[in-house]
Parts: C-alpha cells; structure tokens; sequence
C-alpha cells in the first residue's frame, strides 16, 4: 500500500532469513541492540537471494536452498509474519496471500539466466505503470545487478560469474525481455484465437 510496506517486505526477507526463528521483527529489533554485533555470514541461513521483484499484487523470487527445507521454511514465515503486520497496521484479518507460494525448479542454467532477467525486469514484463508499480520498481533487483554501488541483499555472483561485464548482461535481460514480451503477446492470440 505504500513505500514502508514494500521496505517491511524486504526486511521480512532477510529476518527470517535465519534457521532458529526469530519470532516478531519487532521484538527481535531490541534484542539486536542488546547483543553484540554478528555478521550475517556467521549466522546459518536458511536460502541465498539471487533475483527479486515486489509487484502490487505479486512477487517473484529466485532463491537457492542454503539449509534443508529453507525454502518452505523462509516462505512460511514471510506469509505467516508479514501478514500479521500488514493486517495489524490495516485492521484487517484474514489471509494476505492467494494459497500456497507456487514454486519452479530451476533445471538448466539457460533457464537460470533467463529467469533472472525476467524477475528483475518484471514490472516490465507486465507494463506496470502506476505509482504504485513505479516505487515497487525501484525496488526489484536490477539495481543491484546493474549498478556495483548498490550493496543489496542478493547473491548475485551465479548470474553476473558467467557475463564479462555488468552492460552484458544487462544487454542479455534487455534481449530476454523482448522475447518474454513477444511470447507473451503470442500467447494472448493464440488464446483469443481458441475462444473465437
């Protein structure tokens, strides 16, 4: 719904991110004050992040499995965690996301490369144009791929190891993406053609 949403999504995504659970984002923020500081990489994680795009009514993620059932274990608690805030700050109940995540394996690495472009050039892929989409936009992983001076929190060496630059491969998901678009529209005829 606004710009602190999408910021409590992303924070989601890496609090939970841990393999003993931390209970409330909240409360754990005044336990971190109290301990002494520990650097991510000591702690066991649960998944690394390769891609990621926040859409209004969506996401996408790619993420490789660090610890055994991370994946389901990281997706229960952002479906369980952010829930509960999001329907405590709207005074809502109820469930926030439409059934269980929906989930791919990602077989090949022609399919890897290409669903990275398609995730961080998401918004794109849907011509996403409102306000709304816009600040979701700025938020979606390609700034980190595209410009070095953007810590972010993806593990993006698995994508960008195999390009010789940064240009290329933003020159690849910009090809990516006219292809996805193509296929998408094909897809859309074909479907109109069949109800006719």
């Amino acid at each position: 719904m606004d710009e602190y949403d999408v910021q409590r999504f992303y924070e989601s995504l890496e609090e939970f991110n841990v393999s003993e659970p931390i209970g409330s984002i909240y409360e754990n923020s005044f336990v971190k004050k109290l301990e002494s500081s520990t650097s991510k990489s000591e702690i066991d994680i649960l998944i690394n992040l390769i891609a990621h795009c926040v859409n209004p009514n969506h996401f996408h993620l790619l993420i490789k499995q660090k610890a055994e059932s991370g994946i389901e274990k990281i997706m229960q608690r952002i479906g369980t965690g952010y829930t509960k805030y999001f329907n405590n700050k709207y005074k809502r109940s109820g469930a926030l996301f439409q059934g269980r995540f929906k989930s791919v394996h990602v077989d090949s690495n022609e399919y890897l490369l290409h669903l990275s472009a398609y995730i961080n050039l998401n918004d794109k892929v849907h011509q996403l144009g409102s306000s709304t989409s816009k600040l979701i936009r700025s938020r979606s992983s390609l700034g980190e791929y595209i410009d070095k001076n953007i810590k972010g929190i993806c593990d993006k060496s698995i994508i960008l190891d195999q390009f010789k630059d940064v240009s290329e491969y933003k020159e690849f998901a910009l090809l990516s993406l006219e292809s996805i678009i193509e296929r998408k529209e094909e897809l859309k005829n074909i479907g109109e053609f069949l109800l006719e």
